[in-house]
């Protein structure tokens, strides 16, 4: 059966991380059986990883042109996996795939993290009396665990992942083969073919997305949230909002609600944000040949910050992911926050490495479609794209719980100043009544305000004659009436609403 993913991709590195890539020139049944436990038990939550045999490699990386194995041995080599991986306790099998890249066979080992972990294995196999050990994976290497780590596997045992987690409210006919279709032409994936033809059951076996006996195959979370029309039945609130506020008193506020298959709310999100809200302005230089571009915000940081949400937010919390852009900086929130082996002097200096990840599954179907970097390279980017940009520094944000993850990116200050100004002047374009209409709901929410207070709230930068004229009429109506037998001009003064309209 094909993998879901594209073996040259996989074999250049532009998709699955170094360390989750295992390199065998040849056939190594002892090392080879360690590597797929270690990917199984899958400590760090990235999903499990690929040994790949038939490929010299020096330094992480594969030397070209390839080795490739034997045709004759192939067969061989597949009996023998078999048998090595029937020594792993709990059983688990890893997915095999034989394939042919510039002319030369391979034979790809796929082992995603298992659900049943932690896993062991024999120490050796020239020995039927010998010991089993756990064993995980160190950057690019497999060692066997030793006692704390062995604890951290069987605390990670009661705490699987939700999005590789069983939807036992959901049904096989529940992810759409057209989805997933698309996924696997889009990835360039061999599993493309048969996923036109071959029963959605042994495509979502071939995918890891459907688990359980064959009386009672259940989709998994990861499935539907990617390869449902509606995943947000699943998941309440699995969605993006973009809410564009160019005044503060909401004047002229629009929100945008995306729903969907994950990678398709985000997409169809970054796409109204490239459209509607970064906007760019060109300078020539004297001089240069090139002009200067510049943007409100730099679109690789927006880009990353958001894929970054989708990536880490809790699925099992009902909430959205929510952009909010006001004049001066774009909020992108998303819920819960991350983990405390992030602490907080690492958020103040932008240094936000993970331990291990929320959604291990998720990464993977976001990195295969080239819209999350690898493992923590996303927040260098945004550091980078800003500063290429001429903007201020990101911010991000939580609290001591980490109930929330924020992150702020500053608007580019050439851009703020043209927006305030044309902010004020939407401002003296407003009618009288709309003017009255603010005044009364301000001094409803507010109680009493004075008049300079007044002119604050409604997002006035200084004195303005059309709202001194409005507040003289709804006196004159008797809407309005002062607090203070003083002058309307004392520092004492406020004004609220008559007793006829409280």
């Amino acid at each position: 059966m094909a993998l879901p993913i594209n073996i040259a991709d996989l074999l250049n590195k532009r998709i699955v991380e170094s360390s989750r890539i295992e390199y065998k020139s040849d056939w190594n049944p002892e090392r080879i059986m360690h590597t797929i436990c270690a990917f199984a038990n899958d400590i760090d939550n990235l999903g499990g990883g690929y040994v790949i045999i038939g490929v010299e490699e020096e330094n992480g990386m594969p030397i070209k042109p390839i080795k490739g194995l034997e045709k004759s041995s192939i067969d061989n080599i597949n009996k023998q996996l078999l048998q090595i991986c029937h020594f792993i306790e709990p059983r688990y099998l890893p997915i095999v795939e034989i394939s042919t890249y510039e002319d030369k066979n391979i034979l790809v080992v796929w082992a995603p993290g298992g659900s049943a972990r932690p896993y062991k294995c024999p120490v050796s196999l020239s020995s039927s009396k010998s010991s089993k050990a756990f064993y995980i994976r160190k950057m690019s290497s497999t060692i066997k665990a030793n006692s704390e780590e062995e604890k951290e596997l069987f605390n990670l045992a009661k705490n699987e992942p939700f999005d590789d987690r069983v939807n036992m409210s959901a049904d096989i006919g529940d992810l759409k083969i057209s989805l997933i279709s698309e996924f696997l032409y889009s990835v360039e994936s061999d599993l493309y073919e048969a996923s036109l033809t071959d029963p959605i059951t042994e495509i979502g076996r071939a995918m890891q997305l459907i688990r359980g006996p064959k009386e009672m195959l259940k989709p998994l979370n990861v499935g539907l949230m990617f390869f449902n029309n509606r995943p947000e039945q699943f998941f309440p609130y699995a969605q993006i909002e973009v809410v564009d506020k160019p005044d503060s008193t909401g004047i002229g506020m629009t929100e945008k609600i995306f729903k969907g298959p994950l990678d398709r709310q985000l997409r169809d999100a970054l796409s109204y944000i490239r459209n509607y809200i970064i906007k760019e302005k060109i300078t020539k230089i004297s001089g240069q040949a090139e002009a200067e571009r510049i943007f409100n915000y730099p679109y690789e940081a927006v880009e990353e910050a958001l894929s970054n949400a989708i990536y880490h937010k809790s699925y099992q919390i009902r909430e959205p992911i929510t952009v909010t852009v006001t004049p001066d900086k774009m909020e992108i929130l998303s819920l819960p926050g991350p983990d405390n082996t992030i602490t907080d002097e690492d958020i103040a200096a932008c240094h936000l490495v993970s331990k291990r990840y929320r959604n291990r599954r998720i990464g993977d179907f976001l990195k295969e479609l080239k819209l999350v970097e690898g493992r923590n390279t996303g927040i260098p980017l945004i550091l980078r794209k800003m500063e290429q940009n001429g903007s201020e520094p990101p911010v991000f944000k939580t609290d001591m719980e980490r109930t929330y993850f924020l992150v702020i990116l500053p608007s580019h200050k050439s851009f703020i100043a043209k927006e305030t100004h044309r902010n004020e002047q939407e401002k003296k374009r407003r009618s009288m009544s709309e003017i009255k209409e603010l005044i009364i709901e301000a001094l409803k929410e507010e109680k009493a305000l004075s008049s300079t207070e007044l002119s604050e709230h409604l997002g006035y930068s200084g004195r303005s004659s059309s709202l001194s004229k409005a507040i003289g009429e709804l006196l004159s109506e008797n809407e309005i009436q002062y607090t203070a037998d003083v002058s309307r001009h004392s520092r004492n003064q406020k004004l609220r609403l008559n007793e006829k309209i409280k």
